[in-house]
Order: structure tokens, then sequence, then C-alpha cells
């Protein structure tokens, strides 16, 4: 279960720093691409029906898929609001938001209806919408 979801993934780009909006549509497309595997929906659908056998498969799992965008967000929150270009005063509550409301139209109706699929057109969409929302939260006027 682990081997399929651990497949080489490369480094995170890096996102451009004093274009707010940009940077977060590098770190939402990355976050999409990783949701997007071929294999990923079936290995979440396995670590929830095993999880309460192998707990340890929940943890491993976000290590080597959530936690390194998440982490890469946090990062780009504190940069940017120190740069005076964003004002994000709990950088864990929104890069837990701006992932998840990737996750809701990219990743969980896969999860339910394996026939779920989304153009890459369709997946930029959702990735430029959630930036857009999250810069029109926290961007520094």
């Amino acid at each position: 279960m682990l081997a399929a979801g651990d497949t080489p993934a490369g480094e995170l780009a890096e996102p451009p720093s004093g274009d707010f909006t940009a940077g977060l549509v590098v770190l939402g497309c990355a976050y999409a691409e990783l949701l997007s595997r071929p294999r990923i929906a079936d290995l979440i659908r396995a670590v929830i029906a095993e999880s309460p056998t192998f707990p340890e498969l929940r943890e491993r799992t976000f290590d080597f898929g959530t936690l390194p965008v998440l982490a890469a967000l946090k990062r780009y929150f504190l940069a940017e609001t120190a740069a005076g270009t964003a004002n994000v005063d709990d950088p864990d509550m929104a890069a837990t938001q701006f992932l998840g409301m990737i996750a809701t139209v990219v990743f969980w109706p896969r999860l339910v209806h394996g026939n779920w699929a989304l153009t890459e057109e369709e997946t930029l969409h959702v990735v430029h919408e959630a930036a857009s929302t999250t810069a029109a939260r926290y961007a520094a006027p």
C-alpha cells in the first residue's frame, strides 16, 4: 500500500514571491497533481478501511502525500506575510482551507464515484478558483 503512494514526485516547484495568487496556483497545481495520480484513490480507500487495524498507515500516507504540500504552503504564507503581500495570521488554517477547496472537487468525488474525472483544464480552473478565494481573504490590500 505504501509503495502505491510513494511514486516519485520530484521537488515541489518554488512559488514565485511577490505575486500571492500566482504562488498559490503553483502550490495548488502540485497538490492537484498528487490527488490525481492513478492509484491514489485506491490507496486512500484502503487506508480508510485498514486504519483501525494499522493506524500507522494514516500517518505514513499523510507524510508522503499531503504533508510536503501543506508544509510548503505554510512556509509560503509566512514568507508572503513577512514580505507584506499577504496577511495570514494562522498559516495552518489557511493552508488547510486552501487544500480543502481543491480536494473537495478534484479528489473526493473520485474517491466515492470511481468514474469521476476532470480534464486538465477543469482541474486548473478549480485551482485558480481556490487561489482567488484564498487571495481575496488573505492578500494584503
